[in-house]
């Protein structure tokens, strides 16, 4: 499941993880991503001594290592996949998308990371993975809107059959999540489903961010025609969606 940050990617996560025959991969790519582009990331050691640093380790395990579950499922942030980093045994996953209106994503991340540039949300990234692997899209407020039929529709799309307890979790951290939770996952953490681990959706997007949301918007157009919803793409998705 390639991602942006503040998309509901880890209550995805957690969703796919209460299925007794799945488990689960957070972030694989974080310490390889960290260590090749220098950022200061909240909690930057801590992650890079957590994972190892060379990617071609990684993709290497992704794709052939040992599975204890007949599914894993992976969460990857789109950004982490960095051009040098390899790709073509990739090919070998099934691909999927999950994407949320930038201007909630903006409003989330802000209060994590004062100045993200478009390269940190991931859009360009992760519409040049949809063009490059394909796979079923999702978007966040469909997810929250009807978890139910989303999810079935996006197990469908996978080739796996929908389970009712990716409707629910227990509260709490997870032995698999990533050492950076402390530092993203408070909200997750004390939900139980969906509609609990949303962030309020009044907070106002700070003035600064109006140019960044701007070239933010053109890359989540391109994808929303594809995403899979129950209540089907409706006439403002259609005109946002046009060239």
């Amino acid at each position: 499941m390639w991602s942006g940050p503040r998309t509901l990617s880890t209550a995805m996560m957690r969703s796919f993880e209460n299925r007794p025959d799945c488990s689960v991969v957070d972030e694989p790519l974080y310490a390889p991503y960290l260590v090749a582009t220098g950022l200061d990331h909240p909690g930057r050691d801590d992650v890079i001594a957590s994972q190892p640093s060379d990617p071609a380790v990684i993709v290497a395990g992704l794709t052939n290592g040992p599975v204890a579950t007949p599914l894993q499922y992976q969460k990857h942030m789109a950004h982490h996949l960095l051009p040098s980093f390899p790709r073509r045994p990739l090919s070998s996953l099934r691909h999927a998308f999950l994407v949320r209106d930038p201007e909630r994503v903006l409003t989330s991340y802000a209060k994590v990371r004062e100045e993200p540039t478009l390269e940190d949300l991931g859009l360009p990234q992760q519409l040049e993975l949809f063009e490059t692997f394909g796979g079923p899209v999702v978007d966040a407020v469909d997810v929250l809107g009807d978890p139910r039929g989303t999810l079935t529709l996006l197990c469908a799309a996978l080739g796996i059959s929908f389970d009712e307890s990716m409707l629910s979790w227990p509260a709490g951290p997870r032995d698999t999540d990533g050492v950076w939770a402390r530092h993203w996952y408070t909200n997750v953490e004390a939900s139980t489903g969906f509609a609990r681990s949303s962030p309020a959706s009044g907070d106002p997007l700070p003035d600064r961010f109006a140019p960044l949301l701007e070239r933010c918007r053109p890359y989540y157009s391109a994808l929303a025609p594809y995403r899979l919803s129950p209540r089907g793409p409706d006439a403002a998705d259609l005109r946002q969606a046009q060239p």
